[in-house]
């Protein structure tokens, strides 16, 4: 009986154990905060001579100054391995154009937003018979792989594009760029960040037709974590950094900027 109530015992001391480890894993408690980012989205997160550049990159280093960071690291993340890595403790946050959807906070532990983009399309400038997203019937329409905007388009809207799969955004320009489809669609941040540097060559409609609520993935159950990170977002926008971000990486693309602080999610 002794022994089995010392095993008791002991397992019960294990699990505490376990868990106030958890506990200590918070991003916000940690001295070395690593972010997770895209490596190939110009203007959001472009890996370009060994150092991530680019809005969310800022963003995120922003947010984990905030936290009490006294080291910010970054790591390349794909719209495939986002919930993956942060589930590992690969990561302590990703920002990475990472939609705030229902099925993903089953996943995860959602931040923000901090910005509220707006899904547009892209085509070549010389396409003269797309000028909105009702156009695309019949249309090849590139599918990045781990992505839900080609969903908004075919599921959402019953919109019968022909779907073309790609590993990533920066792929579905390639393929833009070679006539291989003939749009793309997402996030209009995401968009501008190509355009701008193929202006001569596409164009993006400015005919948004939904919210993309980009937040910040934290592991799942980071409730502290999550409630600096909202702390630390509404800082940014009320001291300027934000503006100052957006128009620095999205000012010349001439989108219509939005400068106020998004209405957050709640953390759960």
């Amino acid at each position: 009986m002794q022994s089995g109530i010392a095993r008791t015992t002991g397992a019960v001391i294990l699990a505490l154990a376990l868990t106030g480890c958890t506990a200590a894993a918070t991003a916000s408690q940690k001295k070395t905060i690593v972010v997770g980012v895209k490596s190939d989205q110009p203007g959001l997160g472009l890996l370009e001579g060994g150092s991530h550049k680019g809005f969310e990159v800022d963003v995120g280093t922003y947010i984990a100054r905030r936290l009490g960071a006294a080291r910010v690291t970054f790591e390349t993340v794909t719209s495939e391995n986002r919930e993956r890595l942060l589930g590992a403790g690969k990561v302590d946050l990703v920002l990475a154009s990472y939609s705030i959807t229902a099925e993903r906070a089953t996943k995860v532990t959602f931040g923000g937003p901090y910005y509220v983009a707006h899904q547009d399309i892209m085509i070549r400038r010389n396409e003269p018979g797309i000028r909105s997203v009702r156009d695309l019937a019949g249309r090849r329409m590139c599918e990045a792989s781990g992505s839900v905007s080609s969903e908004r388009v075919t599921r959402g809207l019953g919109i019968a594009t022909r779907l073309v799969p790609s590993p990533s955004y920066s792929d579905c320009f390639k393929k833009l760029l070679a006539g291989q489809v003939d749009v793309v669609s997402t996030g209009d941040l995401v968009l501008a960040g190509f355009a701008a540097r193929a202006q001569d060559r596409v164009r993006i409609t400015n005919t948004p037709f939904t919210d993309e609520r980009y937040g910040v993935g934290l592991r799942k159950g980071d409730i502290e974590g999550c409630e600096r990170v909202n702390k630390a977002i509404t800082q940014m926008y009320q001291d300027g950094t934000a503006s100052r971000l957006l128009r620095k990486w999205f000012g010349p693309a001439g989108l219509q900027l939005t400068e106020s602080v998004p209405e957050f999610e709640g953390c759960s």
